[in-house]
């Protein structure tokens, strides 16, 4: 396993301080896993300007000192609590960033952030964590949902309708996709018809550590909405009568706490170090879902703890499960992966891994946790982003902009920007 270091970033980092670069994201409401990926971009561009539709004061804050601009959005009362609503002025809202001046645009998005409008000479990375669920391939399930009523699914449906139209004609804008997942990759392939470099997203395994004791209690974190599919992990340990800790908030909280028998607790949205004393302690996290990459796996094993997990989508990426001799061996695993997203399916993980729970090696799975560092994720992408500025400006041609005498061209310092970036670490 190649290994990085926050001083190889950090040189990479040197290498693009003379470039103008903005950031593009789909809102800041809450600080989440795409969230993190902004901040680890930033930290490759200390210089960077951010722009988003709609952000609340308290993450304006959290990306100070840099400039953060947004849309007419902002200005819509109630904008920050129903941004999900407003979904069909994300894209007029987006084409009027004035990206004119800069040399890089980074589009970061599970939405439409890649729709910005951006000239010949600046360079458009997007920076896919998926491509919007509830438009392709979660469509029928989104219309399905609980939360739809009949009113709300025609006009959902409509909204949709248009929106795919215009995520595919906003797709021809990016001049290089990355996607956090091979997962993602295929459906931006699918739906895009574009390929893509696969870089996984940062996630703090340096925060994680092996605990001295293992509490008698099941996990889950994250958002409580449907396509989460906590209700799998409720009903299983329901009927197994197995403790499990429901960490999270969101529109089926109710409806969970109502169908979870007297096993299950549920602690709300926890701090960062509330959270990471419930991965230390639990005998293993459950992750139902079909995520695009899925960043709580990899948090959980970087306490050692194993994952029981949907085997479909990101977790396939992350979670490893091996068999000698067609015989599952927990000592070279992080976790175990069950077929089909029903509670029976669930239970009989669950009891599979009792089994030999005693098996799994801590260590094993920490080290495993290693490959998603930061430090790896910001190399990475320097890497990249350097070589698509030099193939970028080689494509553009020369932009001669008319100088005083001695002073560079627009060329030359574009040239100077990229020196050294994009070689090997």
């Amino acid at each position: 396993m190649m290994k990085y270091s926050n001083e190889s970033a950090t040189n990479l980092a040197a290498n693009f301080k003379d470039l103008r670069v903005a950031i593009v994201h789909h809102w800041l409401v809450t600080y989440a896993g795409a969230e993190r990926v902004i901040s680890a971009l930033l930290e490759l561009f200390p210089q960077a300007d951010l722009f988003v539709p709609i952000a609340t004061e308290e993450m304006t804050a959290r990306f100070a000192p840099h400039r953060v601009t947004t849309s007419f959005l902002q200005r819509v009362p109630g904008s920050h609590r129903f941004h999900r609503y407003m979904l069909p002025l994300f894209p007029l809202a987006l084409e009027q960033f004035d990206l004119r001046g800069y040399d890089l645009v980074i589009s970061s998005e599970s939405g439409p952030a890649k729709g910005v409008i951006t000239s010949t000479q600046t360079l458009h990375i997007n920076y896919c964590h998926s491509p919007m669920r509830y438009i392709w391939d979660m469509y029928h399930e989104y219309t399905n949902g609980k939360d739809m009523s009949g009113l709300t699914r025609l006009i959902f449906m409509a909204v949709a309708h248009y929106m795919r139209i215009w995520d595919l004609a906003s797709a021809s804008r990016v001049d290089s996709f990355v996607a956090n997942s091979n997962n993602t990759a295929a459906r931006i392939r699918k739906h895009y018809r574009r390929e893509s470099v696969v870089i996984h997203p940062p996630v703090d395994v340096a925060s994680g550590y092996v605990a001295d004791t293992i509490d008698d209690y099941y996990l889950t974190v994250g958002r409580l909405v449907d396509y989460k599919r906590i209700d799998l992990a409720v009903d299983a340990c329901t009927r197994l009568q197995r403790p499990l800790h429901v960490v999270g908030a969101g529109p089926q909280y109710k409806c969970l706490k109502e169908r979870a028998g007297p096993t299950v607790k549920f602690l709300d949205e926890l701090s960062d170090a509330q959270v990471r004393e419930q991965y230390a302690s639990c005998r293993a996290l459950l992750f139902p879902g079909n995520e695009d990459f899925g960043i709580v796996p990899v948090e959980a094993q970087s306490f050692g703890r194993p994952v029981i997990a949907y085997g479909r989508g990101g977790a396939l990426e992350t979670v490893k499960s091996t068999s000698v001799n067609e015989v599952f061996d927990p000592e070279s695993s992080t976790g175990i992966f069950f077929g089909e997203q029903r509670p029976e399916s669930l239970a009989r993980a669950i009891l599979q891994f009792e089994s030999v729970e005693s098996r799994f090696s801590p260590r094993f799975i920490r080290c495993h946790a290693q490959q998603f560092d930061v430090c790896r994720f910001k190399s990475e992408m320097a890497n990249f982003i350097g070589r698509c500025l030099a193939e970028h400006l080689k494509l553009a041609g020369p932009v001669e902009q008319t100088t005083s005498f001695g002073a560079e061209s627009e060329s030359e310092r574009l040239i100077k920007a990229i020196e050294g970036i994009g070689s090997p670490l």
